[in-house]
């Protein structure tokens, strides 16, 4: 991934993420976890709760990967996703990946990844992320685009996808 904005194929324009996605971010983070919405509650407690799991995850990723990398996923100059990416020193990482409720399903994640996998390719190095056994479409998703499990607990798996050649 580049540092400037990068048009993938669909027209999609991964781009740095900026100060100004702030609200963007959290109400992604928000429709990405309709657990947190089962939550018996005030609303207004819920959304204070929401907001803190979104600082919560935020503040884990600024820690345990401070050079980590936040983009934002535009079509036609709309946010429609975010990816996280930190690229270590044996491997890239997928952090975070998620889309508004309106762009799932249209292949912009197999789209995004696949530009993550090019850029591995290009610098021979895998590409890993963390499912959590929660998601399964997820994990079809990366299974699809050839990760494999490559350690596997009860909440999560590990799935690593090798360059070819």
């Amino acid at each position: 991934m580049a540092n400037s904005g990068t048009v993938a194929a669909d027209g999609l324009v991964v781009r740095p993420s900026r100060v100004s996605d702030g609200p963007f971010l959290q109400s992604l983070y928000q429709a990405a976890r309709p657990d947190l919405q089962w939550i018996d509650g005030e609303p207004e407690r819920v959304e204070e709760l929401v907001a803190q799991q979104f600082r919560v995850q935020e503040q884990g990723i600024e820690d345990e990967y401070p050079n980590a990398m936040h983009y934002v996923v535009e079509k036609l100059d709309t946010p429609i996703g975010a990816l996280t990416t930190d690229f270590g020193p044996n491997e890239i990482r997928v952090l975070y990946l998620a889309f508004i409720p309106q762009a799932r399903g249209q292949g912009y994640g197999r789209t995004v990844l696949q530009g993550v996998q090019k850029a591995a390719q290009q610098i021979r190095c895998p590409v890993a992320t963390v499912v959590w056994a929660s998601n399964p479409h997820a994990r079809r998703h990366y299974l699809a685009l050839g990760f494999e499990v490559e350690e596997r607990n009860p909440a999560a798996e590990r799935l690593v996808w090798y360059p070819k050649g």
